[in-house]
Parts: structure tokens; C-alpha cells; sequence
């Protein structure tokens, strides 16, 4: 925003928020209700993944999403049913090396 051609969108800015991120139970809460939301009643990930998903996101919802994605996506090249701590450090290693990952 500090950029010379953001200049005007900057001044009409009057509130800024930082967001926190999630507790580690809001984190295990909101992937399990997007589980139901997809119809998935059982589990799909651990619950080491789920403790790396949020440590490595800190907690913030889109990071969250990301992860978690790459972890399932990680545990079925895999072969695996579930998505477990070796997935979820595959999805942090695979995000982390992607220029276009937010911060």
C-alpha cells in the first residue's frame, strides 16, 4: 500500500485490522466442521497433522485451508486414508517453497 500507485487507496483507508489467529482448539474445531460441511462425519486427519497445520499456519484460516489441502492431497499420493504428520510436513515443505504462498 506504501507504493507510489497505491497512494490514493491509502489515504481512503480509515480502519485497519491485523487478525489474530486461531486458538489450536478453534483450528481443530474449524477443520472438523469444514469435514462435515464436505459430508465427511469420521476423521480425516490426525491429530498430529492437525497440531502441525496450525502451528505452521499460525492459526490463520487461509493458511489453514492451504495445508490442509496439500496434506490430503500429500496422504492420497501416499496411498494413505488418513492425513498424518508426514503429510502435513510434506504440505508445509511444498507450500513453504511456493513464491506465490502468503505469508
Amino acid at each position: 500500500m506504501a507504493l507510489g500507485i497505491l497512494a490514493a487507496l491509502e489515504q481512503r483507508i480509515a480502519v485497519r485490522r491485523t487478525m489474530t489467529g486461531m486458538t489450536s482448539d478453534e483450528t481443530t474445531g474449524y477443520v472438523h466442521h469444514h469435514l462435515q460441511l464436505a459430508g465427511r462425519p469420521d476423521p480425516l486427519f490426525t491429530d498430529d497433522a492437525i497440531t502441525l497445520i496450525h502451528e505452521s499456519s499460525r492459526g490463520k484460516p487461509r493458511a489453514v485451508n492451504r495445508l490442509a489441502l496439500a496434506a490430503l492431497i500429500a496422504a492420497c499420493a501416499a496411498g494413505k486414508n488418513l492425513a498424518d504428520e508426514t503429510s502435513a510436513r510434506s504440505a508445509i515443505t511444498e507450500i513453504s517453497q511456493d513464491p506465490a504462498a502468503t505469508p
